[in-house]
C-alpha cells in the first residue's frame, strides 16, 4: 500500500468482508461478541474500518464465520496492511480522529466532486485563508497548533500535483456567496481568488461558480459535500465503493450505500446544470477581485 494512502483502503475492504461473512453465517454482532469474548464496539469498529486489525482477530473471526482457508489467508494479508500509516499520522492531534478517514480516502480517490456552499474547499485554500478559518473556529488555539493545522491542509493539497499515484481529477462548484465572503481581510481574499484562477489552469482541476441568480440546486439542504470515486483496475471493480463525505462542526458523515450516493449524484447533476462553465467562472472571479480592490 502506497505510503500516502496508508491503511484506509485495506481497513475498509477488510471490514466489509468480515461484515459480509458474518451476515452470511447468520451471526449477529452481539452473538459474535459473546462467542469471541470481544466487546460489541470492537467488532463494529473493525467492520467499519476504523482502526488497525490484528491478524489474530481476523483468524478468530474467520473461524467463527466458517470462512475458507484461502479467503482467510487473503484477509490476514489485508490485516497486515491495516497497520501502515499515511503521512497525516505524523501530525497527531492536528488531524481529528473523525477526519483521518477522509484524508485517507481523499488520497486514494481517482475523482473528487466537491460543492463548496459556505467556504472555499480545503484543497483549494491558500495558507492565509486557511489560517483565517482556523482562527475563527479555534480562537483559543496557540499559534503553534494553528500553524500545524494549516500545514496539514497544505500537505493535503499535494495530491492535486503528485505524479505517482496519478493525481485525481478535482471538480468543484463554488457558491458565488463564497467568493464574496471575506476571510482574513481583503488582501487575503484577493490572493485566495487569484489562487483559484491559477489552480483552474491545471488539467486535472475544474473550478466553476454557481451564481446567486441561478437559485438553489436540487437537494440544496445537503449543504457542502464531496463525492469520492476510486480507481478502477482493468477488468476489475473499483478499489472502493463511491463515498460521500459531509462535514459538520464536530464530526462527519461517510455515506457509501448505493441509494445515498445516488441522491448526492442527483444534487451534483443539478449543480452541474446551474453552474457557469469554467471560462464564465473565471470571468466572474476576476470581476469580484476587481470589485474587492476598489472597495
Amino acid at each position: 500500500m502506497a505510503e500516502d494512502i496508508g491503511s484506509t483502503v485495506p481497513r475498509r475492504q477488510l471490514g466489509r468482508l468480515l461484515r459480509q461473512f458474518r451476515t452470511e453465517a447468520g451471526v449477529t454482532l452481539d452473538a459474535a461478541a459473546e462467542a469471541l469474548e470481544y466487546s460489541r464496539q470492537k467488532i463494529w469498529r473493525i467492520e467499519c474500518g476504523l482502526g488497525a486489525v490484528r491478524v489474530l482477530d481476523v483468524k478468530a473471526m474467520c473461524e467463527l464465520y466458517d470462512v475458507s482457508p484461502e479467503m482467510t489467508e487473503a484477509m490476514r494479508g489485508l490485516a497486515l496492511e491495516t497497520k501502515s500509516k499515511g503521512w497525516w499520522h505524523a501530525y497527531g492531534d492536528a488531524v481529528p480522529t473523525w477526519f483521518e478517514l477522509h484524508v485517507g480516502l481523499e488520497s486514494a480517490a481517482a475523482h473528487l466532486r466537491e460543492y463548496g456552499e459556505s467556504l472555499i474547499p480545503g484543497l483549494l485554500q491558500t495558507h492565509d485563508y486557511a489560517l483565517g478559518i482556523y482562527r475563527l473556529d479555534q480562537p483559543e488555539a496557540t499559534d503553534e497548533s494553528l500553524a500545524q493545522a494549516v500545514e496539514v491542509r497544505l500537505q493535503r493539497q499535494n495530491l492535486l500535483t503528485r505524479r505517482l499515484p496519478k493525481a485525481p481529477q478535482h471538480h468543484s462548484v463554488l457558491s458565488e456567496a463564497v467568493l464574496h465572503r471575506t476571510v482574513g481581510g481583503k488582501q487575503v481574499m484577493t490572493a485566495q481568488l487569484s489562487h483559484l484562477l491559477e489552480l483552474s489552469e491545471a488539467a486535472n482541476v475544474s473550478i466553476r461558480v454557481l451564481p446567486l441568480a441561478a437559485g438553489p440546486p436540487a437537494g440544496a439542504v445537503a449543504g457542502s459535500f464531496v463525492i469520492l470515486d476510486f480507481p478502477v483496475a482493468k477488468g476489475r471493480a473499483a478499489t472502493e465503493p463511491a463515498t460521500v463525505y459531509s462535514e459538520s462542526l464536530t464530526g462527519a458523515l461517510y455515506l457509501d450505500k448505493a441509494e445515498e450516493v445516488a441522491a448526492y449524484r442527483a444534487t451534483w447533476k443539478s449543480l452541474d446544470a446551474l453552474a457557469l462553465d469554467e471560462a464564465e467562472s473565471r470571468v466572474l472571479i476576476k470581476r469580484i477581485m476587481g470589485e474587492a480592490r476598489h472597495d
